[in-house]
């Protein structure tokens, strides 16, 4: 049973009111019957939107099209669901969103992140924020990512669309299938999609097969939209992921299997007149579960079984409101989820069971907030952005008990109030831009790092506790850019710095002995007085032709705690440079990738040193038309020369995957 205090049960019911009440406003939608209007938002945002298309590799992961972002990076535990980095932090400071909708792993581990649960053919876009911008969707300090679902508008005429793709990767056998549809009419939408793909074990630069890496996922989406009057409509939308046999190199465990149930009913209502434009109101329910394994591994002395299970429901309604040079986004987010993580020791005999403890003890977390977004155009070359969220967090641990061996006396409920502030100011002349701005904003710590209870991490080799008495993460940010472009070059340089007080990270306790016996120690989350974070970026790019295009990038962190010394999983200087040549119907493309030497590691944290590399990739593409439909077949190498290496965020140092021959067909329907 989930639990919450009288004062955010009123909360809730107070946004869900105020979400209900809102829809209801009249409108002037009974105006002539025959007028069609398309029910289409439009967003005014300075945000980084990137759409899910690459010029180098068609059949794209999540993971892969994520990775091209210079604000993205990732911890690798193996070859499936990786665990984003923005802004070089850690997902537990950074908010991943569905169309807004709050979705939580179940996995102590990290082995599900959130981008795990969608696919490539769902989504239209992913909407990327930094800092405290990425506020609209909750408290965050790294910023956020929003995977925004493929929605087709309604159409007057009635229209079928729709794509298959198909293709192999010789690495590791990968064959996968890629296939969605939608149909349009006046007043019906529907879109579907089913993906399905399957991987065995794949080998480094030393022709070395690294094992239990291979995967399974199979994916699938559907949405139906209705036009309920001339500027209204609803909408219900369901996924169902399901992922089985999943080898995790870096860790000492697999995944069985691991499935999620995504589902959302919205109201959408447009507005001719006045202020408001849009009123968009959603309300949803996602429940994932995830078990762990380790019958693969032999080598393991005790073998576990490490369950899990997230459930959350929640509403999201925001409105768009525009008059003149003024735009705004006013956002309701109220959610609550349910996490519960088990861990069960057996003995050889495994019809007997030596060990029950709860890693997440049944800890239910409650949010309602109120956010807002705001751009204020100054004149045609300037304009001022500015917002911010106030949020009520609210935690309550069932099995408290687990919580007092380390921390005695520990309440079972814990409130917090998280605030956030945001502006920017930017400006174009002629062919220049600038931008300046600044953002102050608290995060509560997650479920792990309140709560965990010996939650064993393979890098360091140490269990982790959590502690229900952390302060709230407080974060202080500057970014900054500047850029140039005409009609054949472009330069874009960004700059973040981010001063975070109160920095929660793991230190090894003096009490305690570890559960695990692979653990050297045990590590309680504890409070940094803060550590100080730099990140820059610089992208290039200049059309040598008509038909040839050079693109370049290279980015830097450098991330330091409050003794001066380096923090974990911090990128060092990386770099990309790609040709792209166009001769009638073929595409070529080409790229060139590595990082320099890693020499400001953490070995506190369990890093060492790595060395630099340089990967050289290359594709060819022909686009052909089977009656007027278009098709493209793409034939490409990933890592041409088969080099051996590892990067900084390789969890263990599993090597990455040697030389990889991909092909894949595209036919659109």
């Amino acid at each position: 049973m989930i639990l919450y205090s009288d004062a955010m049960k009123y909360i809730i019911t107070l946004l869900l009111f105020w979400g209900i009440c809102a829809n209801g406003q009249n409108t002037k939608a009974e105006k002539d019957s025959t007028k069609s209007v398309e029910l289409e938002e439009v967003v005014i945002t300075a945000a980084i939107k990137k759409k899910i298309e690459t010029e180098m590799k068609m059949a794209v992961s999540v993971d892969e099209f994520l990775a091209s972002s210079e604000d993205i990076s990732f911890i690798k535990r193996g070859a499936y669901a990786w665990e984003p980095l923005l802004n070089n932090m850690s997902t537990e400071r950074s908010t991943i969103t569905i169309d807004g909708m709050h979705i939580f792993g179940a996995c102590t581990d990290k082995m599900d992140p959130v981008t795990s649960y969608i696919e490539t053919n769902n989504i239209s876009e992913i909407d990327i924020k930094s800092g405290q911008e990425g506020s609209l969707h909750g408290a965050t300090v790294a910023g956020s990512i929003d995977l925004k679902r493929k929605s087709t508008p309604f159409n007057l005429y009635k229209k079928w669309s729709g794509s298959y793709q198909t293709g192999f990767e010789l690495n590791n056998k990968q064959f996968f299938n890629l296939g969605n549809v939608s149909y349009s009419s006046d007043k019906f939408v529907a879109d579907a999609s089913i993906s399905f793909r399957e991987a065995g074990n794949y080998s480094d630069g030393n022709n070395k097969e690294v094992n239990h890496s291979q995967y399974n996922k199979f994916n699938t989406s559907i949405g139906l939209a209705y036009k309920t009057s001339t500027l209204s409509s609803v909408r219900v939308e369901a996924i169902f992921d399901q992922a089985n046999d999943v080898g995790f190199p870096a860790l000492p465990m697999d995944l069985w299997l691991s499935r999620a149930l995504i589902t959302s009913a919205s109201y959408k209502q447009l507005f001719e007149e006045g202020l408001f434009k849009v009123w968009d109101t959603k309300v949803y329910f996602n429940a994932i579960e995830h078990y762990m394994d380790d019958t693969t591994r032999p080598e393991n002395l005790v073998h576990m079984d490490m369950p899990g299970w997230s459930t959350t429901y929640g509403l999201v309604s925001k409105a768009t409101l525009k008059n003149e040079r003024f735009f705004s986004e006013i956002q309701l987010n109220a959610y609550n989820n349910l996490s519960i993580a088990e861990m069960r020791m057996y003995p050889q005999d495994r019809s007997e069971r030596t060990m029950f403890a709860y890693s997440w003890p049944s800890v239910t977390t409650t949010v309602a907030g109120i956010s807002m977004n705001n751009t204020w155009e100054l004149s045609e070359r300037s304009q001022l952005n500015f917002g911010g969220s106030l949020t009520i967090n609210y935690n309550h641990s069932k099995y408290v008990e687990f919580n007092w061996i380390f921390h005695p006396g520990t309440p079972q409920e814990k409130t917090r109030i998280l605030p956030s502030l945001n502006t920017s100011y930017q400006l174009d002349i002629n062919n220049f831009n600038f931008s300046i701005g600044t953002g102050y904003g608290h995060r509560a710590p997650s479920v792990s790092e309140g709560y965990g209870y010996y939650i064993y991490n393979s890098f360091d080799r140490y269990d982790y506790i959590g502690n229900p008495n952390l302060k709230n993460e407080i974060s202080y940010e500057g970014h900054a850019s500047a850029g140039f472009k005409n009609e054949k070059a472009s330069v874009q340089a960004k700059v973040n710095y981010f001063y975070i007080k109160n920095y929660i990270i793991g230190r090894v306790l003096s009490m305690g002995s570890p559960m695990n016996y692979q653990s050297v120690g045990v590590k309680g989350y504890t409070s940094l007085d803060h550590s100080t974070l730099f990140n820059f970026s610089l992208n290039t790019s200049y059309t040598l032709f008509d038909d040839l295009h050079w693109k370049g990038s290279l980015t830097y962190a450098r991330g330091k705690d409050e003794n001066e010394k380096n923090l974990p999983f911090i990128r060092p200087l990386s770099y990309q440079t790609s040709l792209n040549y166009n001769y009638e119907r073929f595409g070529f493309q080409t790229s060139v990738n590595g990082d320099i030497e890693q020499i400001n590691y953490s070995p506190e944290y369990g890093e060492d040193q790595t060395p630099s590399y340089t990967i050289w990739n290359l594709s060819v593409d022909y686009t052909f038309y089977i009656k007027n439909k278009k098709t493209v077949l793409q034939l490409g190498a990933e890592n041409v020369l088969n080099e051996y290496y590892s990067t900084y965020a390789d969890w263990g140092n599993i090597p990455r995957m040697g030389r990889n021959i991909f092909t894949s067909l595209k036919f659109n329907l």
